[in-house]
């Protein structure tokens, strides 16, 4: 057996491995110096992410064929249980590959740009520290075999994010932030303990293998399985920062800084990746047992992706704090993920499935890659502008247009892929949902349509607020430090090579994945067409209908002249909205805050409620969450 051959056998465990490693030794390396510290963090998150698109790309190439990691003795000096070996495992298929590149590429990021957004401060020893400690835990969650694991990863994973969410904060709502997140998790993980308890106590097993082989042999479904699912479901959920589980999220996504929430994306795309391993592996693979209860799971998964994507859209429209404002887009994006794969779990094993199933899940499964790149982005612009500005607030920043131009850029970017601008990355993901969710329910479709467009907006505001106009009194000058340009521009530049080759990713990362869930085995439509019925997309295509339609508007300016042009000399003072930007030679500045003032009074009676419910109260938090639980377990009692 060659080097390579025993590096990719160790490899999934190594992958963990490296981060756990270098997190321990992270603060003996600071105590030498600050700059060998970052670089030994650096190269522990350059070491994994090489390891991981090695893994990944074995995984892949294969079609997502499993690849199975066991720790421990030999089988046979181990008790058995049914037969099967007591041993902790690692199970690496297409969908745990396609997560685990996620995590390094976005951790990757995150480390570079932290490099100048922290050297300001003290601790960067055990700011490092954790943040290698969560890319293991957020690694093991999508790696591990057996729901014990799943558990203590997932404690793992929480604790971390709390402390790294006050580093060095000198803001009271930091500490707050964190304390509403480390009791949300703390409830969810002891929840998900007790879950995982009732499983074990029935069947004997924790292995989610066997467990779904134990599941698989009763005659019917019992009342423990069904209530197991409900609990786990809600609990990932929460993770996921799910609507109405959302409420901690905002509070500590707009306190970390700004690489921190980046991590913290993917933090809740490991509570989404548990979410969709838990019914379709642990469920799913008895679907003649489990029908009725994936119909059931799959209508509460859109539920909860309808409410994520529209009450984070219009709550984010309203504020004007940056990162508050792109914590509740985070919730709205993580909508498009639920609804995709939740109308795929509610046609399982259906003719629905063939029809417009797979295109949904292979949309939201797409949609978890381009969130992670775009939304990781934006959070990295958006510290960027602290930065600079010195502040949170839109009302308070403008002219960072000026001097800030690659911020501007990779901002611009970002907003274009979140709001679903052809033809970005984003555009891809969306369209498969688009066009597969309004066969399964018009209604559903249009709305997910009209969170683009109120996302759309939401960005205008952003960018109007912090880079247009005239430059603020107090703002500093120039651009970021280089190290944190280096992150976002990582993140930039895969946006773009999804953007314009979203078919070559669908058919290498994506269908692997949903293969690795369904065990469907198929692949989704990647024609060049620009419309096939069956939601495929292909960036080429549009390039094309764009170039040929500005080469014959010039066509016509050349030949039909002038006539109707704006006379030279008039025109020049810029008008915003139909109004002025002038008076009396004087600039007006409109508070970004204020930009759709008219549109947001207009839905005041919805607004006034929904305020209320984001009370603060962390008791009342815990109590959407628990009603939420006891809701989701009712419907499925009910529902099978």
């Amino acid at each position: 057996m060659t080097f390579y051959d025993h590096l990719i056998e160790q490899a999934p465990a190594m992958v963990v491995a490296i981060p756990l490693l270098f997190a321990f030794a992270t603060p003996l390396w600071f105590k030498l110096s600050v700059k060998f510290g970052k670089l030994w963090a650096l190269l522990g998150v350059l070491a994994t992410t090489v390891l991981m698109y090695i893994l990944a790309w074995e995984i892949l190439s294969e079609g997502g064929e499993v690849t199975t990691y066991l720790f421990g003795a030999e089988d046979s000096q181990l008790p058995l249980l049914g037969g099967n070996a007591v041993r902790i495992s690692f199970a690496v298929d297409g969908m745990s590959a396609f997560m685990g590149l996620i995590m390094v590429t976005v951790s990757l990021a995150a480390v570079l740009y932290s490099f100048g957004f922290v050297k300001k401060y003290t601790g960067n020893d055990k700011f490092f520290t954790l943040l290698l400690l969560v890319l293991a835990a957020n690694i093991g969650m999508v790696f591990t075999g057996d729901l014990f694991n799943l558990f203590v990863w997932f404690e793992v994973s929480s604790i971390a994010l709390c402390g790294l969410t006050v580093f060095r904060s000198e803001r009271g709502e930091a500490f707050e932030g964190a304390a509403k997140y480390l009791i949300y998790s703390t409830v969810a993980g002891l929840i998900l303990l007790f879950s995982i308890g009732l499983l074990y106590g029935q069947y004997g097993h924790l292995n989610i293998k066997f467990l779904s082989e134990a599941i698989g042999g009763n005659a019917e479904l019992l009342m423990v399985d069904k209530v197991a699912l409900g609990l786990m479901m809600t609990v990932f959920a929460l993770k996921a920062g799910a609507v109405p589980m959302h409420m901690a999220t905002p509070d500590a996504y707009s306190e970390a800084p700004a690489p921190v929430t980046a991590i913290f994306v993917t933090a809740s795309q490991a509570g989404l990746y548990a979410m969709f391993r838990s019914v379709f592996t642990l469920y799913g693979s008895n679907i003649d047992l489990t029908i009725d209860l994936l119909h059931a799971a799959g209508w509460i998964v859109i539920i909860l992706g309808v409410l994520s994507m529209f009450v984070g859209v219009t709550m984010a429209l309203v504020q004007k704090d940056i990162k508050r404002l792109m914590a509740y887009h985070a919730i709205s994006q993580t909508g498009y993920m639920l609804l995709g794969v939740g109308v795929g779990m509610a046609v399982y094993a259906t003719g629905g499935f063939d029809e417009f199933g797979r295109t949904a899940m292979t949309g939201g499964i797409f949609h978890i890659f381009n969130h992670a790149l775009y939304k990781g982005l934006l959070f990295l612009t958006a510290g960027a502008i602290i930065y600079k500005a010195g502040t949170r607030d839109l009302n308070r920043m403008g002219g960072l247009g000026r001097d800030m131009k690659l911020t501007a850029l990779f901002f611009i970017i970002g907003a274009l892929a979140i709001s679903g601008i052809p033809p970005m990355n984003g555009f891809a993901s969306k369209f498969l949902i688009y066009e597969s969710v309004f066969q399964f329910n018009p209604v559903i479709g249009a709305i997910a349509m009209l969170v683009s467009l109120l996302t759309l907006a939401s960005f205008v505001k952003v960018f109007y607020s912090a880079f247009m106009g005239p430059r603020m009194k107090g703002m500093a000058r120039g651009e970021v430090p280089a190290s944190m340009l280096m992150g976002m521009a990582v993140l930039a530049g895969i946006i773009l090579v999804f953007s314009f080759a979203p078919s070559l990713v669908v058919r290498s990362l994506v269908d692997p994945a949903v293969n690795a869930l369904t065990g469907d085995g198929g692949t989704t439509s990647t024609s060049l067409t620009l419309f096939t019925g069956q939601g495929a997309w292909n960036a080429v295509v549009f390039m094309g209908a764009m170039i040929s339609a500005a080469i014959i508007a010039v066509l016509i300016r050349v030949f039909f002249g002038k006539k109707g042009m704006t006379p030279k000399g008039e025109g020049k003072k810029p008008y915003l909205f139909g109004n002025p930007t002038e008076i009396d030679g004087k600039p007006i500045v409109i508070p970004g805050s204020n930009v759709y003032w008219g549109f947001t009074k207009a839905l005041d009676r919805y607004y006034r409620p929904v305020e209320k419910l984001h009370s603060g109260i962390v008791n009342e938090y815990v109590f959407w969450f628990v009603s939420t639980m006891v809701l989701a377990i009712l419907v499925m009692m009910a529902w099978v």
